[in-house]
């Protein structure tokens, strides 16, 4: 397009004046110009189908029911578990502290081994591996009432943590103290996703029971809430992927500013000369 105007112009410089053909060199390039900076404008333009969340949801007042998710112990856990009692001078036995260098007590936390279980004061082996906290609870409240008249128990998972990577603003691990949060709070942890993250094609890693899993989420579907990856468990890893904007862009060569220099002094030249 471009070698055919300005074979024209230079055909025509042979019979027009030099007044002439300036005005009409200026009026090709503000021509040229304006339609590279329109063809640039309608490009950009993204729809919201690529931007926006669970698009083929009914937003007028539906209800669904919630399940109370609650996730499961898994080998390498640490736990920390308080037991106390009326009595509560023979519960002291079975709480593990530690007295540090700075005089400050620290209760120790329990491992879960390989078999899957803890070794509690006095009671010994307890197998802990894929039951919840509450579960654990009670069956420790059971074991320890041969021990302490009406034993209280308190677990807490203490390593429960989340990793979200890729096109979010804020990537990073995230510590979580309530054993309970979703893929979409765990986004907003790390800020949400970015412009340039793909909404459809998210991967969740989680590795349980010695099994890596990557399966793929869709936040722009409702479904998400009825899938069993919508509760996340401790170590799970959210990765965002970059959408065709941000790949296209990561093309761009070391050697960009020189050129776009280059084009502006050019265009500089070209204003001066044609006025």
């Amino acid at each position: 397009m471009f070698s055919g105007k300005i074979k024209t112009i230079y055909l025509n410089s042979m019979y027009l004046n030099k007044t002439t053909l300036l005005t009409l060199i200026k009026q090709y390039f503000l021509r040229s110009i304006s339609t590279l900076l329109l063809a640039a404008l309608f490009t950009g333009c993204a729809s919201s189908k690529k931007v926006n969340y669970f698009q083929d949801s009914d937003r007028s007042g539906l209800k669904e029911k919630i399940n109370n998710y609650q996730p499961t112990i898994q080998y390498g856990d640490m736990l920390n578990i308080n037991v106390s009692s009326i009595e509560s001078e023979l519960a002291l036995p079975f709480n593990t502290f530690e007295m540090q260098d700075n005089r400050v007590i620290r209760q120790i936390p329990y491992i879960v081994n390989v078999d899957g279980e803890i070794n509690f004061p006095v009671i010994g082996k307890l197998k802990v591996v894929e039951l919840t906290t509450h579960e654990v609870t009670d069956k420790l409240s059971g074991k320890l009432s041969k021990y302490l008249k009406n034993p209280s128990v308190s677990v807490q998972l203490i390593n429960f943590k989340i990793s979200v990577l890729g096109e979010v603003r804020s990537p990073g691990s995230y510590s979580i103290q309530n054993e309970r949060i979703n893929i979409l709070e765990a986004i907003a942890l790390a800020g949400d996703l970015t412009i340039y993250g793909k909404r459809e094609t998210i991967t969740l890693i989680r590795e349980q029971n010695g099994i890596r899993e990557f399966t793929p989420i869709d936040l722009t579907k409702k479904e998400l809430f009825s899938s069993p990856h919508y509760y996340l468990t401790q170590n799970d890893i959210i990765y965002v992927e970059a959408n065709k904007t941000r790949v296209n862009s990561s093309k761009v060569g070391p050697n960009t500013s020189i050129i776009v220099s280059s084009l502006s002094i050019l265009i500089s030249l070209v204003a001066i000369l044609v006025r």
